[in-house]
């Protein structure tokens, strides 16, 4: 095998990266992570908030500071880019069966959910939440789009 043929969608790394990098290209991770935030995490905390289980609405076009940007669209940002940090670690476990599903389920509950919670938060100058009855919504929310950019991962040929 030549020294750079690398595994991500064509592109060419040296050898000691092809173990490190993950099963798809930068840019394919991250457009299926801002998807994933417009039709799965967006998708499910429209029906949370039809159901009457979360207060905020979801498509929020609402504009973010500094930039102004609509919160949706930051939102499809960030989630491109937790995309990228997914199939980084996605690549260290198998893409068969239920531990794929589990795993990415768990990656989005967990990782965006504690990111959002311990350092996002302070950032805002807000102070850290801890209440942990009330994060269920972000677990599940931020997990169901764990699944949907694993489901697209996975539907990329």
């Amino acid at each position: 095998r030549p020294a750079f043929a690398g595994r991500a969608g064509g592109i060419k790394m040296p050898a000691i990266t092809q173990t490190l990098w993950p099963r798809h290209s930068p840019l394919h991770l991250f457009i299926a992570g801002a998807i994933a935030v417009l039709l799965f995490h967006q998708g499910w905390a429209s029906l949370m908030h039809l159901a009457g289980f979360s207060p905020n609405p979801p498509f929020n076009f609402r504009p973010t500071q500094p930039l102004g940007v609509p919160q949706i669209w930051s939102n499809a940002f960030w989630g491109g880019i937790w995309g990228i940090v997914y199939g980084i670690v996605a690549a260290r476990f198998t893409d068969r069966g239920p531990v794929y599903w589990i795993g990415a389920f768990l990656f989005g509950a967990l990782a965006l959910t504690l990111f959002g919670r311990f350092v996002i938060a302070p950032l805002r100058g807000q102070p850290i939440n801890w209440d942990l009855i009330g994060a269920w919504r972000g677990f599940l929310i931020n997990g169901i789009w764990g699944l949907g950019a694993a489901a697209l991962l996975r539907w990329r040929p």
